[in-house]
């Protein structure tokens, strides 16, 4: 009520500015504390592509937690990938622990049967004026633009720069859009410096992302047999059907293993990450890829351990409970890896103690991939 009692008076407000009537005033305002009429809000994000999957969701009718929004998505997932340029003083880290790579907000209205509107434009004229018609109409949209050019970003990953980001445009106040991203929004961005981060990214250059309300009953049920099928086979591979198919999932998880304890090859990581600054990256890399960077904290694991536990009540199976219970198992081995990795970021360690580490770490995330190839089973039991 007191949320509502600030629009109204910040609508009043616009009203008396601009001349508009109350209820284009109340289309257009945007008050302060990130309230944008038909949008559920902004704010807190435990896993960010699943919060604002849901926010677009909930605009047009359909209601999903959290949870149920990252297992409709596909959930987790594991790629393991390095690579080295001559520019570079130190090999480039990423580990993406969430499902990967079909976009997030696809996986969830493609699994719920919602129909996405994906529109393209040339330039940014064209594509800011069908944005300002989707907002127009209540409706928020989805950009792919380039991270390291949103001026609240600083410091981004190089490997993270180069990589779609999604954000949500949800609504206009004072020329400013207002932008679902990370916890502390809305965000606000002039028209031009959108258009540049929207142009930066080129594989999604001014594409936007609007979601249709349903046209009858959505079958939660049967979406979510189709995201567990997802998740199941993406672990379990192949994910790309090539070669790199050896960095995903279980596979993945293996072949990190593999290079931790690796004591010779070039492809170990006593090689790779054997020099002070190089180590100190790739542990402090590594914790930020199991806690924020494509993922929520500990790989995701406990995020998708709740959504298991509810498909195990909505699907009427036990053996999702036992699936949910592995992966809150292997959610406390990634976040042992965390907090390991989080420890030996600032330390010096001799070759001694860095190799150490690095078997420490493999350790768990052996451990971890036996919880998970467990925790398949369960989903492929309850599924036949």
């Amino acid at each position: 009520m007191t949320e509502q009692k600030k629009l109204k008076a910040h609508v009043r407000d616009r009203m008396a500015r601009t001349g508009e009537s109350y209820t284009t005033a109340h289309r257009n305002v945007a008050h302060i504390s990130g309230v944008v009429p038909g949008y559920p809000g902004f704010g807190s994000f435990e896993h960010r592509p699943s919060t604002l999957a849901r926010r677009l969701l909930a605009q047009v009718g359909v209601d999903v937690d959290e949870p149920m929004a990252c297992g409709l998505g596909g959930g987790v997932g594991f790629l393991y990938s390095i690579f080295e340029y001559k520019a570079a003083d130190h090999p480039l880290l990423t580990i993406v622990a969430q499902h990967h790579p079909m976009p997030w907000l696809e996986a969830v209205t493609t699994h719920l049967g919602i129909v996405h509107d994906v529109q393209h434009s040339s330039g940014a004229k064209v594509a800011l004026r069908k944005l300002d018609d989707a907002l127009t109409h209540g409706r928020a949209a989805q950009l792919q633009v380039a991270r390291d050019h949103l001026p609240w970003h600083t410091g981004v990953d190089p490997m993270e720069a180069a990589e779609p980001y999604a954000v949500v445009v949800a609504g206009v106040d004072g020329g400013d859009y207002l932008v679902d991203d990370v916890p502390g929004g809305p965000w606000r961005i002039g028209a031009e410096d959108l258009g540049a981060a929207w142009a930066a990214h080129r594989k999604g250059r001014f594409e936007i992302t609007t979601l249709a309300p349903p046209t009858g009953r959505v079958d939660v049920p049967q979406a979510v047999r189709g995201a567990l099928t997802l998740t199941a086979d993406h672990l379990t591979g192949p994910v790309l059907g090539h070669a790199f198919d050896v960095n995903f999932g279980l596979s993945g998880m293996a072949k990190l293993s593999a290079e931790l304890r690796e004591p010779r090859r070039k492809s170990g990581w006593r090689a790779r990450f054997g020099e002070p600054a190089a180590f100190g990256y790739a542990m402090s890399r590594l914790a930020e890829c199991l806690t924020t960077a494509y993922t929520a904290p500990a790989g995701t694991r406990p995020l998708y351990a709740r959504f298991l536990a509810e498909a195990a009540a909505l699907l009427e199976d036990q053996r999702l409970k036992e699936a949910a219970a592995a992966f809150a198992a292997s959610g406390d081995r990634w976040q042992a890896v965390v907090d390991l990795a989080g420890a030996a970021a600032g330390a010096e360690a001799g070759a001694a103690a860095l190799a150490a580490t690095f078997d420490a770490i493999a350790d768990h995330v052996d451990a971890a991939a036996a919880h998970e190839s467990e925790g398949v089973s369960a989903i492929r039991a309850a599924l036949t």
